[in-house]
């Protein structure tokens, strides 16, 4: 596969770089990155539409607010793409939908093959006990801009789909009772923290704790590349990571 890295130049587009030097099934066609300064002797291309050359897929690492662009480029040139930005708008998210009609796109709140995995299980438990106090925690780097992070409401729509309606208390702020429908999310920041969630889900006899914690970010970049690897011969369409578990 001929993959274009789009954000190049930063931790997650070097770490993809990094996975596909060492896959045989894979190479890197274009490096895009806005800070054009080549890292290495391959040079940077500073926009898309720079690179007219032949390619698989787009991995995105870039930012959310290039959606639109990444997008038209990628329609116009019908190569599906992976897009592993987060803190996207209803409008970019509505951008994403709309391309998914013509080419296939790749999105998810969390590039990890462990928090697909967690999130079905997640749910599974949910069905199993329908009646359970469910509380999500998540903690991050006391760098992290987004609260709750996305993956917290990834967890939590998970949930959604099973109790529909659940009602979301985000940092419960204020004096009162937990309603049955309640879902808490609460949010730490704190030192370098990668990433760690955990639901838990409580029956009053019983409690099942649920949790990811991830060592190095790098696990982002293996998830594009499976990711990338899925959509190889897809149809046009909307995948995410539910679809790499099931498929």
């Amino acid at each position: 596969m001929k993959i274009i890295i789009n954000g190049s130049n930063g931790r997650m587009g070097k770490a993809v770089a990094r996975f596909i030097e060492q896959d045989s099934d894979m190479s890197a066609v274009a490096f895009v990155d806005i800070n054009n300064v080549a890292a290495s002797d391959d040079p940077i291309y500073e926009n898309l539409t720079d690179f007219t050359g032949e390619a698989d897929c787009i991995i995105d690492f870039s930012h959310h607010t290039c959606t639109e662009g990444l997008l038209e480029y990628a329609v116009s040139r019908n190569i599906p793409v992976v897009i592993c930005t987060t803190a996207h708008t209803d409008e970019e998210k509505a951008m994403i939908k709309a391309a998914a009609e013509k080419i296939p796109v790749f999105f998810s709140a969390n590039m990890s093959l462990g928090i697909a995995v967690m999130n079905e299980i997640c749910k599974t438990a949910a069905k199993m006990f329908p009646s359970a106090n469910i509380e999500i925690i998540e903690k991050h780097h006391n760098q992290k801009l987004d609260v709750p992070s996305g993956t917290a409401l990834l967890l939590a729509d998970g949930i959604k789909e099973i109790r529909p309606a659940a009602v979301y208390n985000i940092g419960r702020h204020e004096n009162g009772k937990r309603t049955d429908e309640e879902i808490g999310i609460h949010s730490l920041r704190m030192g370098n923290v990668v990433g760690e969630h955990e639901v838990i889900i409580n029956t009053g006899t019983q409690t099942l704790s649920i949790k990811h914690e991830a060592h190095d970010r790098s696990l982002f970049a293996e998830g594009a590349i499976a990711a990338a690897k899925f959509l190889n011969g897809k149809a046009a369409g909307f995948y995410d990571m539910t679809n790499i578990i099931k498929d």
